[in-house]
């Protein structure tokens, strides 16, 4: 069997990508997978494996499961690899856009939990000092 012809099965591709065989069943669901069958059995292509670790992958950098859905669906329609990586590059800038404001928001939201803890302690300070004064 060359590389190519090379099977996998829900376990070994769970096992190898540290998810449940559940989540591997789900994308099947959604449509993003679609193994072979043999009875019950699902036998999981190359291409599958593939597949697999691309949204495992988009997931990670915050990738929808419609954006990666979409991201296929060019692949398989394209006839060469251009209007995939544009469309590819058009998503990654809106996520990176997204991030950026988080990293912001995160940023400005971290200053002002400062502020409160700096004004809280101020205000502790000054009770223990008219206390004791």
């Amino acid at each position: 069997m060359t590389n190519r012809e090379r099977t996998f099965t829900i376990s070994e591709l769970a096992r190898e990508f540290d998810v449940t065989t559940r989540t591997i069943r789900f994308y099947e669901d959604e449509g993003l997978l679609e193994p072979a069958r043999e009875g019950q059995r699902r036998i999981y292509s190359r291409r599958d494996r593939v597949r697999l670790m691309l949204i495992l992958r988009g997931k990670r950098i915050g990738l929808s499961l419609q954006e990666i859905r979409e991201l296929f669906e060019l692949y398989d329609a394209a006839n060469d690899d251009e209007p995939q990586l544009q469309e590819f590059i058009r998503i990654l800038g809106r996520r990176e856009q997204q991030l950026q404001q988080q990293l912001k928001d995160i940023k400005e939201a971290m200053k002002e939990i400062s502020q409160l803890r700096q004004q809280c302690e101020s205000w502790m300070l000054a009770r223990k000092e008219g206390v004791e004064g």
